[in-house]
């Protein structure tokens, strides 16, 4: 990282301002090249009026703020440079930029040096693109808890837990002939461990919300042909999004939109109506509504309660109990018709998409099966991705491993192997361990610029 680097950080287009970066040891010095005034003795954290030239042709009017080391955001010097929000004007300061010493930033790097640096830890990093991508007021929030430090604080206790017992082990082993130091027997560690793995257990559990808040509910609505799926998107989303006939299989391919139930984003999808068919084109389309069930986090089963059960509706019931489902009985302004002894174990809702209130019980229903209401009050302390969520997991199972082998009388030594492993396991959520081919990964997701 001895080079400097230059990106804009202001998406490209025709706006008021643009903003170019630049992080590097030679930053202050390439802008000075390029600036109507002295910047090489300016304090930090100022900024300056003036023109970017080449030559003695003005490019741009511009303001630039000065950032000296090590109080920036990557703890090396740092210039912006405040251009007029032209297409071509910016990539002409960029490019004066580049001829004049700069490398053009990969995805993520001023992130990435500001991890390297040890301005900010890999949760930290990640919760900088999840602010970006944020979508509604939670998983802004989440964001901000993860980029305060509140999730990295909360696995560094865990890891100092951990790391007690392993100092007090090895103390045991390295000098028995201290007797003022207590033994760590095995009964002596599993206390711990157990207080270990509730806090794991704890955290794992609330992982869940933190999956939700980020990513949202992936939700489809499936049945057969002319339920009533595509009306209950349309008022799902207070717009008519998908077309409605009379004509059964209408809908072909997938209709999606989202709507937000207590500050959390539902993506709803509109599926083709289940069932045996000889158009070529429809069966494709049922093909892929059966995969999104077992790609869907929600399914909403549509039935026609104005119809006797099918063997389709018996299939997509079954489908739906192995995953959060609800079950909605349409059309009950007709006669009801369906074996509601069949359907009554699901705890359906009984409506129609002609009346409004149904949607309010619909969401009320959403909200009590992912305990929303609980999201809402929390503290926000979630893993919230994948990669946080598998190493808790794979930690979890080194301690239970721990536990197992101290209940069947292993010795202390080889029980801190695993202990040592759930430390370490630990360690590379925060990024205190890492690999470079992780790094490269994660941050090639970012924006240039950021």
């Amino acid at each position: 990282m001895s080079d400097t680097i230059v990106a804009i950080s202001t998406a490209l287009g025709v706006g008021a301002i643009s903003l170019i970066r630049l992080s590097g040891p030679e930053a202050i010095l390439i802008v000075n090249k390029v600036f109507s005034k002295d910047l090489t003795d300016v304090s930090s954290h100022t900024i300056h009026y003036g023109h970017i030239k080449k030559k003695e042709e003005i490019i741009d009017e511009v303001l630039v703020t000065v950032m000296r080391s090590p109080k920036t955001f990557t703890t090396e010097d740092v210039v912006e440079i405040n251009c007029h929000g032209g297409i071509q004007v910016t990539e002409d300061v960029l490019k004066l930029l580049l001829q004049n010493g700069a490398r053009l930033a990969e995805p993520g790097e001023f992130t990435k040096r500001a991890f390297l640096n040890g301005r900010i830890d890999l949760v930290e990093a990640e919760s900088v693109m999840d602010l970006i991508e944020s979508k509604t007021k939670q998983s802004r929030k989440l964001a901000i808890s993860q980029l305060n430090g509140n999730l990295s604080r909360s696995i560094e206790r865990l890891r100092q837990k951990l790391l007690d017992v392993i100092s007090a082990i090895e103390v045991n082993i390295d000098y028995p002939e201290y007797e003022d130091i207590e033994e760590m027997t095995n009964e002596k560690v599993l206390p711990h461990l157990k207080n270990i793995q509730s806090d794991l257990e704890t955290i794992l559990k609330k992982s869940e919300s933190g999956r939700v808040i980020k990513e949202g509910i992936k939700t489809v609505i499936v049945g057969r042909p002319n339920v009533g799926k595509s009306s209950l998107l349309n008022q799902l989303l207070e717009e008519d999004k998908a077309i409605v006939t009379d004509i059964e299989g209408t809908t072909r391919d997938v209709v999606e939109g989202t709507i937000l139930v207590d500050g959390i984003l539902l993506q709803v999808l509109d599926t083709a109506g289940i069932r045996e068919t000889e158009d070529k084109i429809e069966q494709l389309g049922v093909q892929k509504s059966l995969k999104l069930i077992e790609e869907a986090s929600f399914v909403l089963v549509v039935l026609n309660g104005s119809e006797a059960l099918t063997k389709e509706d018996e299939e997509l019931l079954h489908l739906a109990a192995t995953k959060p489902s609800l079950v909605l009985i349409n059309k009950n302004d007709l006669p009801i018709k369906i074996d509601t002894t069949m359907v009554d174990q699901y705890h359906p809702i009984y409506m129609n998409t002609k009346e409004e209130k149904y949607i309010d019980q619909i969401k009320s229903a959403i909200r009590e099966l992912f305990q929303l209401d609980g999201i809402e009050n929390d503290d926000f302390t979630y893993l919230s991705n994948a990669r946080q969520i598998g190493l808790a997991t794979e930690a979890q199972s080194l301690v239970n491993e721990a536990i197992v082998s101290i209940e069947k009388e292993v010795p202390i030594d080889l029980v801190e192997s695993d202990v040592k492993r759930a430390w370490e396991t630990l360690g590379e959520i925060t990024g205190k361990t890492y690999q470079e081919e992780l790094l490269d990964h994660l941050f090639s997701h970012f924006c240039v610029g950021k």
